[in-house]
């Protein structure tokens, strides 16, 4: 439970009828994130003192300038996290200190050739096409820029309803399955909403992209055998015509030491 005060775990398991062996079995399941918003969608008390963390849309700062080959890679600029500007002590996989992290991908087909930068905050940047865009080829294309803002969220493992503890519950309380929608599953389905909610008063229901925890996945997750997530990036927060996810996933020793290249993308929709 190193992400939640073990009194608040005590206090929704008295609160929604959830015995305290199941609750600190849940709870050590979780894993922290950040969740990047716009301001729209933040909690209310958060709306005046909150700085930006990230950045959808627009051109990406990328270091060198017009003669040294053209600009980044061909996939359209989707992301851009300043790792300086998030909680850091609110994640649990190793991204760079400073600098930022830019996110190449498209929503469009699934995303073959997608890729991640870091870009050094010693160094100079300017905002720049993709090569597409050079000399009249095939143009990328450009998103609308919005600033986003860092939530600190909370994520449970995707197969919470298979622990023992769990199961022995559901099975006490008329439901064999954490799929049925039995008392126990309701009740168990209520608690762990809001033990995920507990990180923050007002979590928003809405995010354009999550770092770190675990996905949000439509599909099979990708964040298993090994490999976590470093990032999901919702279509529909860049582009409102497309209602797809990506997610970024990879070991956290390559994620830790910027092994960029060795990274995997999946699209869910």
């Amino acid at each position: 439970m190193a992400y939640v005060d073990e009194r608040n775990v005590t206090g929704l398991a008295s609160e929604y009828g959830v015995p305290a062996d199941v609750a600190t079995e849940l709870a050590g399941l979780l894993r922290p994130c950040v969740l990047l918003v716009r301001k729209a969608d933040l909690p209310d008390a958060d709306r005046e003192d909150v700085l930006p963390a990230g950045l959808t849309g627009g051109l990406p700062p990328l270091p060198g300038g017009e003669d040294d080959g053209g600009g980044g890679p061909a996939d359209p600029f989707v992301l851009a996290v300043d790792c300086a500007a998030l909680p850091r002590d609110f994640l649990d996989i190793g991204i760079p200190s400073d600098g930022k992290l830019l996110f190449f991908t498209t929503f469009e087909y699934e995303p073959e050739d997608s890729t991640v930068l870091h870009v050094p905050a010693d160094g100079s940047t300017e905002e720049r096409p993709s090569p597409e865009n050079v000399g009249g080829g095939p143009r990328t294309v450009v998103y609308e820029p919005h600033l986003l803002y860092p939530v600190p969220g909370l994520t449970i493992d995707h197969d919470w309803r298979r622990r023992d503890l769990v199961r022995t519950f559901l099975d006490g309380a008329g439901g064999s399955d954490g799929d049925d929608l039995g008392a126990g599953a309701e009740v168990l389905d209520r608690f762990v909403e809001a033990l995920v909610n507990s990180a923050h008063a007002g979590t928003p229901h809405h995010s354009v992209a999550q770092i770190g925890g675990f996905s949000d996945q439509w599909q099979v997750p990708p964040d298993q055998d090994g490999l976590v997530l470093l990032a999901q990036i919702s279509g529909n927060g860049v582009d409102h015509g497309l209602f797809t996810l990506n997610l970024v996933v990879g070991t956290r020793q390559d994620i830790a030491a910027g092994r960029w290249e060795n990274l995997h993308f999946e699209q869910q929709c």
